[in-house]
């Protein structure tokens, strides 16, 4: 009898979940039909697959509604739709959904999670900082200049032996934004340094897999067992620890009236000023955070895309050989390459370009929550629902690339060879919530990128045939490793 009890009420439960998401399905654009419990996460695999995104655009337009369990997701697939969500309505879309994994893991602090009064007036806060530091000035340029020849050196001294770029390069351009931060870089030896950018590397990646959607679908089943993640919480923790060792550090030797040397120090200087202030946002625990995310958003994307760079270059030697005459002729062996030589180099700059859009590290980019009721493509989205501007589709849409699945630099260059920029080159998203270190980004770029080009031949090691291209997928896309020979030039 019990048995038979339980069996009705379950049955009904799902029945009655179903009917309830088939009366929710009228208020939001078409979409597959979501089951009980899972929603459409069966249909996803559990994770959002530029794929799967792609093969429902076929089927339901640019515009359709998947469901992650209960919770409705709103994809924009292609420019148009994603530039009306995005630029149209920027400040309507500025909100950031705050999902239980990362509410476990970083709670409603920082410039990441954040939305509304707290995260306009940090994200202020750190664009001010940077401009104070020198995005755009002499000062920064010299501290990138600085770690692209220490990564030159680490090169060199491979002596044209095979070996895996991909340490040299994430240590080079995580120590530029260690030095934005905490006003020090930390030599590749540092056991600290290197356990920081596993812990990156282990949130980042977790947290856009198949574990990380379990989480965000089940979260308090997934609290009760949390063996699959006991590394990942470990991680996060010494992420924050060894953050707040540095903030620690220095408040002990901050004077109010001096002058700030890194993020900390203008961050301190501001608690201080706000202190009477009971509306004030700036406090220790943003702090922490808000650096937590620097960090992330700093030392991964960029690497990552150097990292694609050379594969690229590996599978194309034409497109290598044309930058080597290229760098040759306009910049020469001696000179120090500046960010703003980038209009010298039509070509190599294309090159850069096509490297950051083929690549699309941050797959289809983070997600949105709409702070009010927008129309989009002719569909109401209302306030409060999730919203994912997929700037795969972007990057890949067909009505705005040439050739959107080939290797093309053409694509940044007119007829004459010089360099035109793209509407739909969007791979830092945009309106409001763009990424903030889309600045620093791009001359990290480009001056680790033609340094490492005209000091170097790239080719793939004798014993290996072809260049592979598969990849590891969390929430940002990487090549699987690999080795290269880098010969001196």
């Amino acid at each position: 009898m019990v048995i038979e009890f339980f069996i009705l009420f379950t049955v009904l439960f799902l029945a009655v979940q179903f009917l309830q998401l088939q009366w929710a399905r009228k208020q939001l654009p078409p979409g597959p039909v979501p089951l009980p419990i899972i929603g459409n996460l069966w249909l996803l695999g559990f994770a959002l697959k530029r794929e799967v995104l792609m093969k429902l655009t076929t089927i339901y337009g640019n515009i359709y509604t998947v469901w992650l369990g209960r919770t409705p997701l709103v994809v924009l697939n292609g420019y148009k739709a994603v530039k009306e969500g995005l630029i149209t309505y920027t400040e309507e879309t500025s909100g950031r959904p705050l999902t239980p994994l990362f509410k476990d893991l970083m709670g409603e602090k920082g410039v990441f999670m954040t939305t509304g009064h707290t995260w306009k007036q940090q994200k202020r806060f750190v664009m001010m900082t940077l401009r104070n530091l020198g995005v755009g000035r002499k000062a920064l340029e010299n501290q990138i200049q600085e770690e692209a020849h220490n990564l030159l050196k680490v090169f060199e001294s491979k002596k044209g032996s095979a070996f895996d770029p991909q340490t040299a390069i994430v240590h080079a351009v995580a120590n530029i934004i260690c030095s934005f931060v905490f006003g020090q870089r930390f030599p590749e030896e540092d056991a600290h340094f290197n356990k920081l950018l596993k812990a990156i590397h282990m949130v980042t990646y977790v947290s856009g897999s198949f574990w990380g959607r379990v989480y965000d679908s089940f979260p308090t089943i997934m609290r009760t067992f949390q063996r699959p993640y006991q590394s990942l919480f470990e991680y996060n923790e010494f992420m924050h620890n060894l953050v707040k060792d540095r903030v620690q550090s220095h408040k002990e030797r901050w004077k109010e009236g001096n002058k700030p040397q890194d993020l900390i120090d203008f961050y301190l200087d501001l608690i201080s000023k706000s202190r009477e202030d009971p509306a004030s946002i700036f406090s220790e625990d943003n702090v922490l955070q808000m650096i937590v995310d620097l960090l992330i958003g700093g030392a991964e994307t960029s690497s990552t895309t150097l990292y694609w760079g050379l594969l690229y270059l590996l599978k194309n030697p034409d497109v290598q050989e044309k930058i080597h005459h290229e760098i040759d002729t306009v910049l020469g062996h001696s000179q120090m390459i500046t960010y703003e030589d980038r209009n010298r180099v039509p070509y190599t700059n294309a090159v850069l370009h096509e490297i950051v859009r083929y690549s699309n590290v941050t797959i289809t980019g983070p997600p949105r929550k709409c702070l009010k009721d927008i129309v989009v493509l002719g569909f109401p989205i209302r306030k409060g629902t999730l919203m994912l501007p997929n700037s795969h589709s972007v990057l890949y849409d067909p009505e705005c690339w040439e050739t959107p699945w080939k290797f093309n630099p053409g694509h940044f260059l007119d007829s004459e060879g010089n360099f035109v920029n793209n509407e739909a080159y969007l791979p830092f998203s945009a309106g409001r919530r763009a990424c903030l270190g889309e600045p620093l980004a791009r001359r990290e770029l480009f001056v680790f990128f033609t340094n490492l080009l005209r000091s170097f031949k790239y080719q793939l090691p004798p014993e290996v045939n072809d260049v592979c291209l598969e990849e590891i997928t969390g929430s940002t896309r990487q090549p699987l490793p690999y080795k290269i020979c880098a010969l001196p030039r």
